[in-house]
């Protein structure tokens, strides 16, 4: 996947893999930016139902507008049907990779948590 050009974005690396997909930072070749590609696997996006919740879920997070929600641009679909979702790449460490690194301070435990608790109160409202 490293390298291919899908819709306007340029592969560039692979940020992670989970249940519901993998993860991809890639260069938005029309306004010259990165973002993080979602895509559905291929054993998914061939599952009607599986299809209309990746878009549900899409759909749900852009509507919401709020600093700790990530931003999303936009949810389409390779020539070969595999679905993805274009969102802003942000850098930094995941929270598991902090906590990887050793137990979290107080004060930044504290934070992350207020951070994360503001985000669910807005996108529950």
């Amino acid at each position: 996947m490293i390298g291919k050009i899908i819709s306007h974005y340029k592969i560039l690396e692979k940020l992670g893999e989970g249940g519901m997909g993998v993860v991809y930072k890639a260069k938005d070749t029309r306004l010259d930016r990165f973002v993080a590609l979602k895509f559905l696997p291929a054993h998914l996006s061939q599952a009607e139902e599986e299809k209309k919740r990746f878009i549900q879920e899409a759909k749900a997070a852009s509507a919401l507008d709020h600093p700790n929600i990530c931003t999303i641009h936009e949810v389409d679909e390779t020539k070969d049907g595999q679905l993805f979702i274009a969102m802003a790449f942000y850098k930094g460490k995941t929270l598991k990779q902090k906590i990887a690194c050793g137990p979290l301070q107080l004060a930044e435990a504290t934070n992350i948590a207020t951070l994360a608790a503001d985000a669910l109160t807005r996108a529950h409202e």
